[in-house]
């Protein structure tokens, strides 16, 4: 490796051979009741919880580690209310056609529409946005690397961190979603990646029979 500064790894926590078995399968089973709902409670939940479970998000491996996101965390009732509108109306062109009938039989199973009231009952809605460039502490520009990439990872440890809190998400894309940079005044820099809904099942809530079906190992993976 090329000279650089570097510290001595200090932290990291061996286990024995049995102990990561058993953990390995306990998170297995953790992250296996890990469910994509659409039916939140409106009980509030305690913002340092979100808090911490960014700042898990945030230790993300990411391209020359510039660490290219922004989580615009949203609790109020009033830019919930925007998002919605926002979203549904998006949304009812997409179920209108805009799609596809492709993709619109694919939905069926799960049971989506456009009407998304989760948006406002939900305590919280995390927009995640892509750095094209960041800037350096000299206000210079700052080109970043394998975007697309680190962010998805930072995505999936924050959605991983929200459910071992003991929350239930769920994920939204809208298409376009650049309304959220302008509802979140986001810089221009920066291009929505995705909506995380967060907070308490409804007593209500249920999940999809299909979502159930995950894929087996010998589909997902290969030994080589």
């Amino acid at each position: 490796m090329q000279p650089h500064d570097q510290l001595p790894l200090h932290d990291f926590i061996e286990y024995s051979e049995p102990t990561m078995k058993s953990r390995s399968a306990d998170f297995l089973q953790t992250m296996q009741r890990r469910h994509s709902i659409r039916h939140f409670s409106d009980r509030s939940v305690d913002k340092s919880i979100i808090e911490n479970c960014l700042l898990t998000a945030g230790t993300a491996p990411s391209g020359a580690n510039h660490q290219p996101w922004h989580f615009a965390a949203i609790n109020s009732p009033s830019m919930k209310q925007k998002i919605r509108e926002h979203a549904e109306a998006h949304e009812r062109g997409f179920y209108k056609g805009r799609a596809g009938q492709q993709w619109l039989n694919d939905l069926k199973p799960l049971g989506t529409d456009a009407a998304k009231p989760y948006l406002e009952i939900a305590p919280w809605l995390i927009a995640v946005f892509s750095q094209k460039f960041g800037e350096t502490e000299d206000g210079e520009k700052q080109q970043n690397y394998y975007v697309h990439e680190s962010v998805g990872i930072a995505v999936g440890m924050l959605i991983t961190a929200l459910h071992n809190a003991g929350l239930a998400t769920l994920t939204h894309t809208p298409k376009p979603m650049n309304f959220l940079t302008d509802v979140c005044g986001r810089p221009d820099n920066e291009r929505a990646y995705m909506l995380i809904i967060a907070g308490y099942p409804a007593i209500n809530a249920t999940i999809p029979a299909h979502a159930t079906q995950k894929k087996s190992l010998n589909d997902i993976a290969s030994f080589l």
